[in-house]
């Protein structure tokens, strides 16, 4: 069997799920089993092509065999199919999570039965994103995802989901519209939106419209990765939904703007003259989202501020330009998805035990000892603290900074430092307020496992138990993200691209 058959199917398989589930409307049971199954699936074809795509690098499929570059093109090299199986992974424990209570908050008549169809189509956008081979089908990707996204984020109707949706949608339709005009402007430019074709005609350019395209690309894909200074809109939009939800937002779609600015600047410009400013936003995200994140007394919106800031370390390894700052930011990407979704996940089994997400109103909490070492596992992952794979990530990317001489690398250092340094006392903050700090003599509520459904606390174990794991794997995964780097910057993705080209 040719493997380049199986690059479509992370796409076309949750979508053929999507109108599965659509037509079990009626049967919650029935629909959360397909859309487990399938990403099962999914993540198993994904573990494939990531294994392929190591042993005999990427792998390209020309849909309808249009000529000259014409059709749609998908790729799995090293770094889009291992985002793929990542994707996937979480993807398959979170959508076992959702229920009526989760979904609706009580909310009667809450469209719950379209849940289900929803996430599908947005984990298809997510795969179709990471193996987009031209900038148009990336755009397409987009699409799926930001859409269902808009469903998701409303679920249940109520005002503060409505009103954090509609910023939500309006900052996505502007960030489109953007990436539209973009698509336009090099269509005009250079003939093509392919990958194959595009570095060498982006070369003949003059530099000042290789720049204006690039600007115009970078606040597209800064928009979706939130950094500064275009990330206000993220930590008013995903604490309101439903932990489900949040987590899944948290954990990817982020992520999926941050490839999107790997291939931009490796691929379209690798000799840029903007890897100064890259550096510069990416120390203004370090610092400024996670002095956000201390100024919370609300853990979702903490939380939120923290995802923002910890962009910031992938955009380093990325402004870098050096394989060592790739296999950095690749690691990091990894990494900071399983934890973050595992977060956002510990922290619904929160709300509903405790009753709030609201530091001033939570204690208590270390009376459920599994709770405390599903949210503590995690929060010190994310913290930094040795040897945990954020420790391991983090010192990968600082020493790839070191090894830069520029003042503007070593100021990244610190600020890299000192957020570590940050979120550790954020997430400790955290710990000590809803875990050992006493409940209110009114407060009557019982704090025990007994009032969630055991498969919550399968998914979050689940998820815990795979970031711990992810530190005894944290060196092949070093090693694989190195190969995926050279893979990167030497141009293994273009010629894949270019030789299969019809």
């Amino acid at each position: 069997m040719d493997l380049a058959n199986l690059v479509p199917v992370p796409v076309l398989l949750p979508l053929l799920a999507a109108g599965i589930t659509l037509a079990l409307a009626r049967h919650p049971a029935w629909q959360r089993i397909v859309s487990g199954t399938t990403l099962a699936v999914v993540a198993v074809l994904a573990l494939i092509l990531c294994l392929a795509a190591d042993a005999q690098g990427p792998i390209v499929l020309w849909v309808g065999a249009w000529p000259e570059g014409l059709g749609i093109v998908l790729v799995a090299d090293r770094l889009s199919a291992l985002l793929v199986l990542v994707s996937s992974i979480v993807t398959a424990i979170v959508v076992i999570f959702p229920s009526r209570r989760d979904i609706a908050d009580s909310a009667d008549g809450a469209p719950v039965s379209v849940f289900h169809p929803t996430f599908l189509v947005l984990t298809a956008g997510v795969a179709n994103a990471f193996l987009a081979g031209d900038l148009f089908n990336l755009f397409v990707g987009f699409e799926m995802l930001l859409f269902s996204s808009y469903v998701l984020i409303m679920l249940g109707a109520t005002k503060e989901r409505v009103r954090a949706g509609s910023t939500y949608v309006v900052v996505s339709v502007a960030s489109s519209t953007l990436f539209l005009l973009a698509l336009a402007l090099v269509y005009g430019a250079t003939g093509t939106v392919s990958f194959a074709q595009l570095p060498e005609r982006f070369a003949e350019l003059d530099p000042s419209l290789q720049l204006t395209i690039q600007l115009l690309l970078l606040v597209v894909f800064g928009i979706k990765a939130a950094i500064f200074p275009l990330q206000a809109w993220l930590p008013d939009s995903y604490p309101t939904a439903p932990a489900s939800v949040t987590a899944v937002f948290a954990g990817l779609l982020t992520k999926v703007g941050v490839y999107a600015i790997i291939r931009l600047q490796t691929l379209l410009f690798p000799d840029s003259p903007l890897t100064e400013l890259l550096l510069v936003v990416a120390i203004l995200t370090l610092v400024l989202g996670i002095l956000g994140a201390l100024a919370q007394g609300e853990i979702k919106r903490l939380l939120s501020f923290t995802l923002v800031s910890h962009i910031g370390y992938m955009l380093l390894g990325v402004a870098l330009g050096t394989e060592a700052g790739l296999a950095g930011a690749i690691f990091y990407i990894v990494h900071h998805i399983l934890v973050q979704t595992a977060l956002f996940i510990v922290v619904g089994l929160i709300e509903r035990i405790g009753g709030s997400t609201s530091l001033s109103r939570l204690g208590g909490l270390a009376s459920v000892p599994l709770l405390a070492a599903l949210y503590l596992l995690p929060a010190l992952n994310l913290g930094g603290i040795p040897p945990f794979s954020g420790f391991l990530g983090k010192v990968a990317l600082l020493d790839a900074a070191l090894e830069v001489p520029s003042a503007l690398a070593i100021t990244a250092v610190v600020a890299g430092i000192a957020t570590s340094l940050l979120t550790l006392i954020a997430v400790i903050r955290v710990w000590q307020r809803a875990f050992w700090q006493d409940r209110g003599e009114d407060d009557d509520r019982v704090h025990s496992l007994r009032v969630l459904p055991r498969i919550w606390i399968f998914a979050a174990s689940t998820l815990v138990g795979i970031t711990v794991a992810l530190t005894a794997l944290a060196g092949p995964l070093s090693d694989y993200a190195e190969r995926a780097s050279i893979d990167i910057v030497g141009g293994a993705y273009h010629d894949a691209v270019e030789e299969a080209m019809p």
